[in-house]
């Protein structure tokens, strides 16, 4: 409860880029052209796989529910941040913006499985190609999706300790979106609960997957090694040369935003970080594995020519 001399809070008022307003405009139509481009690229790249014969293996497949992990997890912030951009600033009420947050949590974590999936695909691709075909059958693949989602909303339980924290004075969040790290900073609850929660949630939602992935690449790397010839070890780097780049990127900007010393960045450096995965890790995926990918720049082909 909140004390005498104290009000409860209902509403948070989102700061956005304060002290950039009179760049307004300078500020909205790069992030507006950028949110365009994730759209597109993504809608892309699953109207391609659900549409080419060709593209009907498992990492397409894969690559496909990628696509819209980033198309929703973007779709979840971006237009409130350009809404908040044109306003100034804006009134959000606290469960709005708990929910919000849940949201986020829920599919800017799904890239993580969707990604270790992935690492495993390769490895059956270089390491055991002579079963590969016979274990990543469709009905496989599916279970596989399937489960990752369903994990992720178990592992989204940690919200139920959001939604019990209680906000009393201050309202002010300095940020585009409801960030998890300003919330536990504005509450007058004890978080001492929720931030051993969401250590361990890190761990099992994010280090582990991390290693797992490590070891697929550390494996498919002794396997490349063996190979004699050159056109054998260019053919197994293109496999999986696409999703590497991916990883780097994914786990490189989280690495950036939530390592030791980001609590002693002010909160303008960490706005300006978040947009590394909010948008800039969303964007680049299609256009990662759409120059790299033969198969990919393929059907692009046949489908500009169709039209």
């Amino acid at each position: 409860m909140c004390d005498v001399n104290q009000t409860e809070v209902t509403e948070f008022l989102l700061l956005g880029f304060t002290g950039l307003y009179k760049y307004k405009f300078l500020l909205f139509i790069p992030f507006f052209f950028c949110y365009l481009i994730i759209l597109a690229g993504n809608l892309l790249i699953i109207v391609l796989v659900s549409t080419n014969h060709n593209l009907k293996i498992p990492m397409f497949y894969f690559l496909k529910h990628l696509a819209a992990a980033d198309i929703l997890s973007t779709t979840t912030i971006v237009p409130m941040m350009l809404n908040i951009i044109l306003m100034d600033m804006k009134e959000v009420p606290v469960r709005s913006c708990i929910f919000q947050l849940h949201i986020v949590f829920i599919f800017c974590y799904s890239p993580v499985n969707l990604l270790t999936i992935m690492s495993y695909d390769r490895y059956l691709a270089i390491c055991s190609p002579m079963r590969y075909n016979s274990i990543m059958q469709p009905h496989v693949c599916f279970k596989m999706v399937l489960g990752s989602w369903f994990w992720i909303f178990v592992i989204s339980f940690e919200m139920i300790f959001v939604w019990q924290l209680e906000f009393c004075g201050n309202n002010v969040l300095d940020h585009f979106f409801c960030d998890f790290r300003v919330i536990l900073e504005l509450t007058t609850s004890d978080t001492s609960i929720l931030t051993l929660v969401d250590f361990v949630i890190s761990i099992i939602g994010g280090v582990i997957p991390l290693g797992l992935i490590l070891i697929s690449y550390l494996t498919i790397f002794f396997i490349i090694m063996t190979l004699s010839s050159t056109s054998g070890l260019l053919k197994a780097f293109s496999t999986c040369g696409s999703h590497l780049i991916t990883v780097c990127i994914y786990y490189g900007t989280l690495f950036i935003i939530y390592m030791p010393t980001s609590n002693d960045r002010s909160s303008s450096t960490n706005k300006f970080l978040s947009l590394l995965y909010i948008v800039v890790s969303p964007m680049m995926n299609p256009i990662i594995y759409s120059l790299r990918n033969q198969e990919i720049r393929r059907a692009l082909q046949q489908m500009f020519r169709k039209c």
